[in-house]
């Protein structure tokens, strides 16, 4: 379990403007680890944790003008039933507030799901979960 840096990039909800940003990230050899698209009709925010903070933060100043970024929890998890819960309940019995979640593969491709949390509180969480 570790923090990383997650870029929240507001995206206007029409063809080509999700692959314009994926396009620059791949062209600079940026990997994502994880990924959320939600939409709120006109707009949509794609969210990214990746290899290379960095380097996507480069990228995003130079092809895109709305984004932000902010640190989430990344918990390796099994993939199993319960596992999620798991993490949930911990951090609920140490009254960490989870603003939003998400799963996805393993960043280094292995047999186990990575979930991505943004929580008030990242040094509690980070207790709670050892």
């Amino acid at each position: 379990m570790h923090v990383e840096t997650q870029f929240s990039i507001f995206l206007v909800n029409r063809p080509g403007v999700m692959d314009a940003v994926t396009c620059a990230l791949a062209e600079a050899k940026v990997n994502l680890f994880a990924l959320s698209l939600s939409d709120s009709g006109e707009h949509g925010v794609l969210r990214i944790v990746c290899n290379d903070a960095d380097k996507a933060r480069d990228v995003l100043r130079e092809t895109h003008d709305r984004w932000t970024e902010t640190d989430v929890l990344v918990v390796p998890i099994g993939n199993t039933p319960g596992a999620f819960e798991a993490v949930t309940r911990k951090l609920a019995a140490a009254s960490v507030n989870i603003n939003y979640a998400y799963c996805t593969a393993d960043r280094d491709g292995g047999g186990t799901s990575t979930a991505i949390f943004k929580v008030a509180d990242a040094e509690k969480a980070q207790a709670a979960l050892k």
